[in-house]
């Protein structure tokens, strides 16, 4: 067994962004990541094949989205479903502290 500290300080400089996987099992990935005023490349797109849960575990982060909800701000302790092929990007982290972010992928349900 292995103890994990999601919330451990990480010393990244501004713009870096460190991802942790902690769990890997068929069809589910769970990973802590860690952004320093990180934001997604300009015109580049996640475009993922799986759902992704995240939720903010220290921070705060905006999520920009091609279809749907414009901007989506997320505060500790809230998190979000990113449906499977729902186009995003990371707009911007915490611009004082890193911001934590705990993600968990896993395969699209059938019935959307």
């Amino acid at each position: 067994m292995k103890k994990t500290a999601l919330l451990s300080a990480v010393l990244l400089s501004p713009g870096e962004e460190r991802i942790e996987e902690l769990l890997r099992r068929p069809g589910l990935r769970v990973e802590r990541i860690v952004s320093m005023q990180a934001t997604s490349p300009p015109d580049f797109w996640y475009d993922q094949d799986w759902d992704e849960w995240v939720a903010v575990l220290a921070g705060c982060g905006t999520l920009l989205f091609a279809d749907g909800p414009e901007r989506v701000t997320l505060q500790v302790g809230e998190a979000m479903l990113i449906p499977a092929h729902c186009r995003h990007r990371v707009e911007s982290t915490d611009p004082d502290n890193a911001t934590i972010w705990l993600a968990i992928h896993f395969p699209p349900t059938e019935d959307k």
